[in-house]
């Protein structure tokens, strides 16, 4: 079925909304699912949130990044490949609500402002061209990896339910980076990429405390 611009947009308007308010279920098994919960104390499990608090939103930003450049990439293949790592992502979105849960937490109250500042992105840069379009998704997901690993070295090595999630993330957000630059992403300049780096450290705070 052939939908028109507007009609993806609105498409895209309701997957927002359900991003942003619905319950998340994955297709995938819980990567923390057969490991024990560590003593925590308090201090630990609050700044252990924070963190997953900034992984979730990070999610919401690439499934919004993802869906403004399928709806404006010109290969079909292209869009079909924004489609399925957004489909992935999902599972990164239930992961992080489901660890978030057991740490008696919530998501950044912030997340429609995340989602929406993320579509504008993806929708530009998928207009600019399909390269372009591929070169952010490969900067995306390389600053994401870089955050994961920063995370898995500050995380506690008791708390092996939130490293194994958080492994199983980066390892996911990798392989995207890798398709991306197979796909023929085309190298961002430095000051774009200084931008992107900006917008992330901008949101990380936020979301770690909101």
């Amino acid at each position: 079925m052939h939908y028109s611009f507007c009609d993806k947009v609105i498409m895209a308007i309701d997957t927002g909304l359900n991003t942003i308010a619905a319950k998340h279920i994955a297709t995938r098994e819980y990567p923390a699912e057969k490991i024990k919960e560590a003593d925590l104390s308090n201090s630990e499990t609050k700044h252990i949130a924070g963190l997953m608090r900034v992984n979730h939103a990070g999610e919401i930003a690439a499934q919004a990044l993802y869906l403004g450049q399928a709806i404006t990439a010109r290969n079909q293949l292209i869009r079909e490949k924004m489609q399925t790592a957004a489909s992935e992502e999902i599972d990164h979105l239930a992961w992080c609500e489901t660890r978030l849960e057991e740490l008696n937490s919530h998501i950044s109250y912030l997340a429609p402002i995340w989602f929406a500042g993320s579509f504008a992105i993806g929708t530009i840069a998928g207009i600019i061209g399909d390269a372009w379009n591929l070169g952010f998704v490969a900067e995306t997901e390389k600053q994401v990896v870089k955050h994961l690993e920063t995370h898995l070295n500050d995380i506690p090595q008791k708390d092996q339910r939130t490293r194994k999630i958080l492994a199983q993330m980066r390892d996911d957000e990798a392989h995207h980076q890798a398709m991306a630059m197979e796909a023929g992403a085309k190298k961002l300049p430095r000051p774009v990429n200084h931008l992107m780096g900006l917008i992330s450290t901008i949101m990380t705070k936020t979301a770690y405390h909101v």
